[in-house]
């Protein structure tokens, strides 16, 4: 039978791979519009900090702000905006950190309640780590200037699941703050399963901290961490089952393949792959303590990020110099319009006018720190960037002298605004879900411990596992 084969025909044009993505909410546009901004700002305020560096006798000075600009405000800019091109937005067993960096390896996983996880590390001889605060910060330069020891010192934000880690623990080693081990954990998303099937209600990721130095992707000053990740996992794991024998133990053999890597210091690790499972089912919490943990885990929830503290600052110093530039022209203008009549009921309602369009600022900034108002963050940004906009085409122009004076300073204010409220940890905390009101899958604070499954709700996983002796 002749028959003639004819190319196959496509029903359907072909999808290129824009089309096939999921679309991106009006709020996330907006919010990475404002971080370019945010990263133009920053790049823009170093290259004027460096122009200065040649001017004065106490030009070298200046290189320390230029740094600081640099490492932490502009880099880390770049890096979340070309990671959020090439960096997979899925689970592959690898932490983010704030940058968009890959971070450290996760290598532990818990089945259990908050309160449970929290009694056995507790017991284990660890300490929560304290949320970043100005005061933790300041407290953790200090300490380790000095050399004092600071057993909750904060943990460097990483992240999974898209948003922070909910709780991190530490043991200092010997009172000196450079070296500790740490493990971060995150809760789970409901009815979420890690790959092959299995079912957990915590991943965590433990490293050891040696020193403290530079990273090489971002210039900031940071820990350093072991390469051997596993031997702070064991240890991890070990140290918990000791201090309570009711802790169970399985573990999910070649959960990834065993690789090489850097973190985002810039740090080399090396991992096995295997994944420990700690099994709290059994674990009894005494009474009065497991509310203490749940109002603890609401609590650190419903706490402004560092970024929006700054920014509500820097925003308040801004308006503070708004003010006295106002007054300042008025005193020099008043003179020359004495003769003009009018001349105090018009300059009256301009200065009202800038007054209380600067004193909005504060108003919007309050709102933003207290509710996380998304609206409110929104007009704060369209303000300080029409400001930061009128700046540079001033410097541009000609019209405002570059120099180191007072406008210059309170540009950096306005600069430094921008940048903090255009940052993800801000754009996070005006979309999270409002208290009173319910959202099945937060992409990024979580979900509130009242709503963590049951303890030991989870089923068996797929796949080969060992259970170490004495597990149920």
């Amino acid at each position: 039978m002749d028959v003639t084969e004819r190319p196959p025909v496509h029903a359907s044009p072909r999808r290129f791979p824009l089309q096939m993505q999921q679309p991106i909410e009006p709020a996330r546009i907006i919010d990475r519009l404002a971080m370019m901004i945010g990263a133009a700002a920053a790049v823009w305020l170093a290259v004027i900090m460096a122009t200065q560096g040649f001017r004065h006798w106490y030009s070298p000075i200046l290189l320390v702000p230029v740094w600081a600009i640099i490492a932490y405000l502009a880099l880390p800019r770049l890096h979340r905006m070309l990671s959020d091109l090439y960096v997979p937005d899925y689970f592959f067993g690898r932490t983010r950190t704030g940058d968009g960096l890959l971070g450290d390896p996760v290598n532990l996983a818990v089945d259990g309640s908050f309160a449970q996880l929290d009694h056995v590390m507790l017991e284990a001889g660890w300490h929560r780590a304290d949320e970043i605060t100005l005061r933790s910060t300041w407290g953790i330069i200090v300490s380790t200037v000095l050399r004092r020891s600071y057993p909750t010192a904060p943990v460097s934000p990483l992240f999974l699941f898209n948003r922070r880690h909910d709780v991190a623990y530490e043991q200092e080693v010997a009172g000196d703050p450079k070296q500790r081990h740490h493990v971060r954990f995150w809760h789970c998303p409901p009815g979420w399963l890690l790959p092959g099937g299995a079912r957990t209600d915590w991943l965590g990721a433990g490293t050891y901290d040696t020193n403290v130095g530079v990273s090489l992707f971002t210039l900031q000053v940071t820990h350093r961490i072991d390469a051997n990740t596993d031997v702070e996992r064991d240890f991890v794991v070990s140290g918990v089952r000791a201090a309570d024998p009711a802790v169970g133990l399985r573990t999910l053999h070649d959960f990834t393949t065993g690789y090489h890597s850097r973190n985002g210091g810039g740090d080399r690790f090396i991992t096995d792959g295997d994944l420990p499972v700690l099994e709290l089912g059994t674990v009894e919490v005494p009474r009065h303590l497991a509310p203490q943990a749940d109002e603890r885990m609401r609590t650190v929830a419903l706490r402004a990020p560092l970024s929006i503290v700054l920014g509500l600052l820097a925003v308040i110093g801004g308006v503070v110099y708004e003010i006295a530039t106002i007054i300042a022209v008025v005193l020099q203008v008043r003179p020359e319009l004495a003769d003009v009549e009018g001349s105090d009921l018009l300059l009256g309602v301009v200065v009202g006018a800038l007054s209380l369009l600067a004193l909005s600022q504060v108003v919007f900034a309050v709102l933003v720190l207290r509710g996380g108002a998304r609206g409110s963050r929104f007009v704060l940004l369209v303000l300080l960037t029409a400001g930061v906009l009128l700046s540079a085409i001033g410097y541009a122009s000609g019209d405002v002298p570059l120099e180191f004076d007072s406008t210059l300073l309170g540009n950096t204010v306005h600069c430094l605004a921008l940048i903090a409220l255009s940052s993800e940890s801000a754009a996070a905390w005006t979309r999270r879900p409002r208290p009173g009101r319910t959202r099945q899958d937060d992409p990024n604070r979580g979900d509130a411990p009242s709503r963590l499954p049951p303890v030991g709700d989870s089923t068996p996983p797929r796949g080969r596992e060992t259970r170490a002796p004495g597990s149920s």
